[in-house]
C-alpha cells in the first residue's frame, strides 16, 4: 500500500484535536480553512473513513483519526527536534536573553507556559526576566539592558524588530451598581468624570484607549492600585472603572465581582507585539520561541486572534 501521508497531514490533525474545531485549527496553522478541509478529505477520500465526526463540538476523532493522531504524536516531536538540532549545528543556537515583559494581565495563562517550553526547547538560551512598567520597555531595548520585550503596543524606533504576535480586544470592568451599568456599550464621552483604575502604573495605558480618548477630548483621572486584588477593589467599590484585556476582565466578572462592558460598538482592538535587537532576529530559537507564544496564547486566551505572517497562503 503506497501512502499518500505528509508531514502537513499529521499537523493538521494535531492543530484540529488542540483547537477543536477547522476553523481555530486554520488559525492556529495560518491557512485557510478550505485549505485544511481539502487535506482532510484526500485523507479520507484515499482510506475510505471518515477521520472525525462533523458535527462534534469539540471535535470528536473516529478510531481511524485517533490512530493517525497516534502517528502525530510520535512522529512531529522528532521532526521537531530534528530541526532545532540540525539548527544548532548551522549556528550558534545558545546565547542570553534578557526578556522584559510589559505588565499585561492574564500573562500566567499563556506565557509563563511559553517561557517553560523555551527552557525545555532550547536549554542553551540563558533566560533572564526584566521586569519593567510597559512605558519603559522601549528604553530597555535601546538602553543594551534588555533583548526583547513583549508589550501591548508596536515599539516605533528604527533599531528594534517588530514581530506581532496576537490582537485582542480592549473592554472596561465596572461595578454592578456603577451609573453605567446599564448601558448596552461605553464611549469615549462616558469616561469624562470618571476614574481609571489603573495596575501598575498609570502610564501604562494602551496606545489605542489613549488615541480614544484624544480624539474625544477625554482626560480621565487616574488612580493606581498596588496590586491586581486592589484594583478589583477600586472597581468593586465605584471608585474607577478598569481597562483590560477581554481574557483578564471577563475572569473577574465571571465570579460576580464585576461587569465587562465593550468600549465602543465595535470594540476597542489591541496588539501584543515582541520587539527585539535586529540582530536576534536571526535566531533560530527566537523563530520559534514567537510560534510558542501566539500558539499558547491562541489556546489558552478566549477570542484572540492571530496575524496572518504568510500573505495569500493556501495549504
Amino acid at each position: 500500500m503506497q501512502s499518500i501521508l505528509e508531514i502537513r497531514h499529521l499537523k493538521t490533525l494535531q492543530a484540529l484535536k488542540e483547537a477543536g474545531n477547522l476553523l481555530r485549527a486554520a488559525a492556529l496553522l495560518n491557512v485557510t480553512q478550505s485549505a485544511l478541509s481539502h487535506q482532510i478529505k484526500q485523507l479520507e477520500d484515499h482510506h475510505g473513513t471518515p477521520l472525525f465526526e462533523r458535527k462534534s463540538v469539540p471535535v470528536r476523532f473516529t478510531p481511524a483519526g485517533e490512530r493517525l493522531l497516534k502517528l502525530a504524536a510520535s512522529v512531529l516531536p522528532q521532526i521537531d527536534q530534528t530541526e532545532r538540532d540540525l539548527a544548532r549545528l548551522q549556528q550558534d543556537a545558545g546565547g542570553k536573553l534578557r526578556l522584559a515583559i510589559g505588565c499585561l494581565p492574564g500573562t500566567d495563562d499563556w506565557l509563563l507556559p511559553a517561557l517553560d517550553a523555551l527552557r525545555s526547547r532550547w536549554p542553551d538560551v540563558a533566560l533572564e526576566i526584566v521586569s519593567t512598567p510597559a512605558a519603559d520597555a522601549p528604553g530597555l531595548l535601546r538602553e543594551d539592558r534588555a533583548d526583547l520585550a513583549i508589550v501591548a503596543d508596536a515599539i516605533a524606533h528604527k533599531h528594534v524588530d517588530q514581530h506581532l504576535l496576537f490582537g485582542f480586544e480592549l473592554v472596561a470592568l465596572l461595578s454592578r451598581g456603577h451609573a453605567l451599568a446599564d448601558k448596552a456599550h461605553l464611549e469615549a464621552q462616558d469616561f469624562a468624570g470618571e476614574a481609571l483604575a489603573v495596575y501598575p502604573s498609570p502610564a501604562d495605558l494602551p496606545e489605542a484607549l489613549r488615541r480614544l480618548f484624544k480624539s474625544a477630548g477625554v482626560k480621565p483621572a487616574r488612580r493606581p492600585a498596588a496590586a491586581p486584588l486592589s484594583l478589583l477593589q477600586l472597581v468593586a467599590g465605584e471608585r474607577g472603572i478598569a481597562i483590560l484585556p477581554a481574557w483578564a476582565a471577563q475572569g473577574y466578572a465571571d465570579r460576580g465581582h464585576a461587569m465587562v462592558k465593550r468600549i465602543t460598538a465595535g470594540g476597542l482592538p489591541c496588539t501584543v507585539h515582541a520587539a527585539c535587537k535586529p540582530e536576534l532576529s536571526a535566531k533560530p530559537w527566537l523563530a520559534d520561541f514567537l510560534d510558542i507564544l501566539r500558539r499558547t496564547a491562541y489556546l489558552n486566551l478566549p477570542e484572540v486572534q492571530l496575524p496572518d505572517l504568510s500573505g495569500a497562503r493556501q495549504s
